[in-house]
Parts: C-alpha cells; structure tokens; sequence
C-alpha cells in the first residue's frame, strides 16, 4: 500500500488558531495564564458553540507577532511532513489585533512565519460580523495583493450572515486579483453554495457538502471549476454528518466537481492533512487512483506558482506510477 505521507498535495484549508501544535498551545498557556478548555471529546457531536468556545480560549494564548510566526511555521512544517508542498493559511486579522499590535501587525506576522516555506495566505472576514468590517479586510488583503496575500474569505458560522451583503467586499478583493474562498454550505443548504458562486463570484468554498443534495448546483460547480474544501474530521463533531461513511464524497466527485481535502483545525479536530487521505481511504474506498485525483484537485485548485505546480502534479504522477 503506497504511503499517502510521500502523496504531494496542497492543503487548502487550514485556519492558524486551529493549526497550532498542542505542545505549542500548552506551553503558550502557561506562559500567560490562559486557561484552555478540555478538548472536544471523540466520538460525539458537539455542535458549534462548544467548537467556537475552544477555538477563541487557544486564540487568547496567541499574544504576540512572535507568538503568530511561529504557529505559521509549525503548522507549514507539520503540512510539510503530511506531503502538502503547498500550504494556503486563513487568517481573520481582526480577531488577533487588540494583543498583537493591530490588524496589519498580523498581517507581517503571518507572512514572516510563512515567508520561508511553500504558503499562501487567505485574509478572511466573518460572517458574523458586518459587512463593512468585510470591507475593511479585503482593502487589507488588497494591500499586500502579491506580497504573500493570495486570497479574500469568510469563515465562522455561515448562517450568521447574508450572502449577497458581503459582495462589495469580495469585489473589492476581486480587483486586487485574490481569490475568493468563502466558508459555506455548512449547515446552510445548496442555495447558500449557489450565491456564493454567484454574488460573491467564489473561486472555491470552505465545505460546501451540502451541494452534493442538489444536482444543480453540482452541475454549477463543475461548470465553473470552482472547487470544495472537505476536511472530514470537521463534521461529525459538529453534527454535520453522522459519520464518515455519510460523507458525500463520491457523489461529488461524479459530479465532476473539483475536490480538495484540508485539515481545517487539527488542534481540534485532530488528523492533520495525512488524517484526511487516511480517512479517504479507509473509511469511504478510494482507491489510489481516487487519492490521486484528490491531491490534483488541490494542487489545481490552489494558488501556488506555476513552478511549483508542475513539480507537485509530477510528484503525483510519480505516487501513482509507484516511481
């Protein structure tokens, strides 16, 4: 059986609080005094209170641009050794500010981490909070447009925020050339997919598995190429799927849309990157050829340089070949 480690691939989903090393986290903790809640327990849905109430304590223990660096390069380190030769990092700027010096302190901190290794960063909003705080992050995305900055989101719960009153910032980010990778069809149904397709013109979406229920909008995806970010350790726990077998991932892949697996927030959910292809593997059947095709998809949906994506899909092609 080939080693998925030795699989090149990109990881696509990947949120800096949720990235950190526990050991990290532990010992950032104990530095200031933070108390971290017990984490999620296996085998149980939690919903996404309990999620949200874990991710801001471990994002308390990142106090300063030091502090954010190094979470980065753990993080593209630990995607590293999982096979990711391309890393695309979110990060919400404004969620970090207050301790850390403020929104563009955390911009050059996030991208000194990165600046050594095979990464992007995706400046994301929330859905919960206004959109003219939307607009305030794509204008700071749009400012460091080619300077590591590759893209423009929305991340937290998606049903705290409408659609179509986020498109001025995603136009904002679209005239700074960034992609546009808005979290979505989580818990909304396939419409929520669909108008981000269309009124926020999404090159990608965070999840999305709830377009695998209506065949429309997976004909929508295929026709626009425009690619899902699974990462399936994040849905049992948060009460999205059952279990794994219910995840829709061959019906997607019928459908002709491009998938890419990502690892969402290891410190959580853990699994890494290697995690999901095991999954992929063991749990829903795909055969080598199927993980091969998943880790192109994720190189041809990301936004590595061009070098690097050919280096990356002869990599595949060499894992499949068993070169």
């Amino acid at each position: 059986m080939r080693d998925l480690r030795h699989l090149p691939k990109a990881n696509l989903h990947l949120h800096l609080t949720g990235s950190m090393r526990p050991e990290t986290l532990a010992e950032l903790a104990d530095r200031y005094g933070v108390p971290v809640p017990p984490p999620l327990g296996p085998g149980m849905a939690h919903g996404w209170a309990a999620f949200q109430t874990r991710y801001d304590a471990a994002r308390a223990a990142l106090r300063t641009p030091d502090d954010i660096a190094r979470v980065v390069a753990e993080a593209a380190a630990d995607d590293a050794a999982d096979g990711a030769g391309w890393v695309e990092l979110q990060v919400d700027p404004t969620s970090y500010a207050e301790r850390a010096g403020g929104q563009e302190a955390v911009v050059e901190a996030v991208l000194a981490g990165a600046r050594a290794h095979p990464m992007g960063v995706v400046l994301a909003a929330s859905w919960a909070r206004p959109p003219d705080v939307a607009q305030e992050v794509a204008r700071l995305a749009a400012r460091y447009a080619g300077a590591g900055v590759i893209g423009f989101g929305l991340s937290n719960d998606e049903r705290r925020g409408r659609v179509a009153d986020f498109a001025p910032a995603f136009r904002i980010a679209a005239e700074a050339g960034l992609l546009a990778v808005p979290h979505a069809g989580f818990y909304e149904p396939a419409w929520h997919v669909r108008d981000c397709v269309n009124l926020l013109g999404a090159h990608r979406i965070g999840h999305g598995l709830t377009a695998s229920a209506d065949p429309g909008t997976l004909d929508l995806l295929a026709a626009k190429g425009v690619a899902l970010e699974v990462c399936p350790t994040s849905y049992p726990p948060l009460g999205v799927i059952a279990d794994y077998t219910a995840l829709p991932l061959r019906t997607l892949l019928d459908a002709g849309v491009r998938v890419a697996l990502g690892s969402d927030d290891p410190l959580l959910f853990p699994g890494g990157l290697h995690g999901q292809y095991e999954i992929a593997r063991h749990e829903l059947g795909c055969a080598d050829a199927d993980l091969a095709t998943l880790a192109r998809h994720s190189v041809e949906a990301s936004a590595a340089p061009a070098e690097v994506r050919r280096r990356l899909t002869a990599g595949i092609d060499a894992w499949v070949a068993g070169v």
